[in-house]
């Protein structure tokens, strides 16, 4: 439907360019003697599976709008396979097939371009996964069940669920690209400025490697590049002001922040390393992608405050026919 943005072209290139790359320093800095053994190990399974990850990623995003949809969908299913089994949520069949049938509906709505829907599916769903908790006759446990059900369909279905929607916008995928590099390159910046800056633990008890020094030094980092990528975005907008395109670096970053602070206080909560084991050196998807839980809506919802996301696209594509 829609063609490939310049700004997404040169994302795909960025990124093609430091996979090239990236076995070459490693060389260099095992040469140089600042790589220990196990530093090394690490650093070549992350390579590996970061390999896989980038075109499984990109791939569904390049290829046009409905694979990028049905991709998101597939990650959020995903995610929420990961969270029901870590917490057991799994074994509660029926709630867990509402909140599948949910997220499964709200794949629907986005690639039908129904955004009515697609907002009344949040109190909908949350709705049915109360009443349907009643039909097991188990009132011991009933607020548990219920509350783990809502949190995961509002992370994983509903905010993961924006991400879909942006493929709708002519700069979707643009959008989509400089979103999943950023926040990528918002976790390195922190782990970075927090080795050389960092001195005060963030949240000690919660994430003990990341410190206040990584937090503002990623948000800084952070900000300069998406605010550069957005403005090559929408250039001569509402949006193309400074001010909004360092508010949008931000609230990236730090919402970035935040989920990522937010599952590692769920796994910490679980008494868990990791949530997974499917990416080889990261552990499993939420692992991963935890930090894109909040930066969706937040992106959608500012984005589209001003400048509105697809709104020259054809909407009730399936349905209103």
């Amino acid at each position: 439907m829609f063609g490939l943005h310049p700004v997404a072209f040169w994302i795909t290139a960025a990124i093609v360019a430091m996979l090239i790359v990236a076995p070459l320093i490693f060389l260099v800095l095992g040469k140089a003697g600042k790589l220990t053994p196990s530093l090394r190990s690490d650093l070549w399974t992350r390579y590996r599976s970061w390999l896989i990850l980038a075109p499984i990623m990109i791939g569904p995003l390049l290829a046009g709008r409905l694979s990028a949809i049905i991709g998101v969908g597939v990650l959020s299913l995903a995610c929420y396979r990961e969270f029901s089994r870590a917490t057991g949520l799994f074994r509660h069949y029926t709630i867990s097939a509402v909140v599948v049938l949910g997220i499964l509906l709200l794949t629907f709505a986005v690639a039908d371009h129904w955004y009515g829907f697609f907002v009344a599916l949040s109190s909908l769903t949350v709705s049915l996964l109360v009443v349907v908790a009643l039909l097991s006759d188990q009132p011991k446990g009933y607020i548990q069940r219920v509350a783990l059900g809502v949190f995961a369909f509002l992370l994983f279905g509903v905010c993961l669920g924006h991400y879909g929607y942006f493929a709708n916008d002519k700069d979707g995928k643009a959008y989509l690209l400089a979103i999943l590099l950023c926040v990528e390159l918002n976790d390195v910046f922190a782990y970075c400025t927090g080795k050389l800056f960092g001195r005060r633990k963030l949240a000690p008890n919660t994430s003990p490697n990341k410190t206040i020094g990584g937090a503002v030094g990623a948000a800084i980092l952070t900000t300069a590049l998406f605010a550069t990528l957005i403005h090559a975005i929408v250039h001569g907008t509402a949006l193309d002001r400074p001010w909004h395109l360092i508010a949008l670096g931000l609230i990236l970053s730090l919402t970035g922040q935040c989920g990522d602070l937010v599952m590692s206080s769920i796994k910490r909560d679980l008494g868990l390393k990791d949530l997974g084991v499917v990416i080889p050196g990261h552990g499993g998807l939420l692992d991963r992608f935890d930090s894109l839980i909040f930066v969706g809506p937040a992106m959608f919802h500012y984005i589209g405050y001003f400048l509105g996301i697809g709104l020259d696209q054809p909407t009730r594509i399936f349905s209103g026919h």
